[in-house]
């Protein structure tokens, strides 16, 4: 299967990545991509970029050695009612949003409801449009009702190649995306294949994704970025347009 545009990638402003924006537009051009999304970490994260810096994304080229640029940010789910840490003003003007849970953060109970509902408050924002690696064990959801109410909001689902890849932190990353996948396929739910880049030489590298969407045989026309033009009209605040 063949990914257009990587939807998920962080440089120096967050903190604890390793490239700029111009080193991982020009690795994406080199490795064939049609696009990019750069989702830097929001102010909560130790280390990240403050407010103003998602305020004047503006000011940055959406263009790039022939990449398409989408300037965006990961967004940390800080409590079980769903709260961001950006204001929604903010998030709504920037081209994609991504909503996770992180330890450092996320100050909710660890529990399957607690964090099922979590996903529930956030997805009903039309402010985020991709929920961030809900693979990771340490915060358990029940997939199922995960995938059913992604399809009724319209939020992409991500499966992350850093969280599968070997040595990786998060926890049950294997099985957790394979059920994941399995209750997308039964309720046709789509989902981004991401890299969760933090250095430019990880862009376009899905090999551990594309291993657990053959293993349970995930239809193509599920995949949001196979293609750029798929992802960007797949996104809600593109919908809303």
């Amino acid at each position: 299967m063949k990914i257009e545009i990587d939807t998920h990638s962080h440089t120096l402003v967050s903190g604890h990545a390793y490239n700029t924006i111009r080193e991982m537009a020009h690795m994406a051009a080199e490795k064939g991509l049609k696009g990019l999304a750069v989702t830097e970490h929001a102010p909560k994260m130790p280390g990240s970029a403050g407010l103003y810096y998602f305020q004047n994304l503006r000011a940055v080229p959406r263009q790039m050695y022939g990449i398409r640029l989408l300037l965006g940010v990961e967004l940390n789910i800080m409590d079980g009612e769903g709260t961001l840490d950006l204001p929604e003003s903010v998030i709504e003007e920037l081209d994609i949003s991504i909503a996770s849970i992180h330890p450092p953060c996320f100050g909710g109970e660890r529990t399957k409801e607690v964090v099922t509902e979590t996903y529930l408050n956030v997805m009903k924002k039309s402010c985020v449009d991709i929920i961030g690696h809900p693979d990771d064990g340490r915060f358990p959801v029940d997939y199922d009702v995960l995938a059913k109410e992604a399809k009724r909001t319209g939020t992409l689902l991500e499966v992350n190649n850093a969280s599968l890849s070997p040595g990786g932190f998060r926890q049950d990353t294997h099985d957790n995306a394979k059920r994941m996948l399995e209750c997308c396929k039964k309720y046709g739910t789509m989902v981004v294949a991401a890299t969760d880049a933090h250095v430019d030489v990880s862009i376009a590298e899905y090999l551990y994704v594309q291993k657990v969407l053959e293993e349970v045989d995930f239809p193509e026309e599920l995949v949001a970025n196979a293609s750029l033009e798929k992802l960007c009209s797949s996104l809600k605040r593109n919908k809303k347009a």
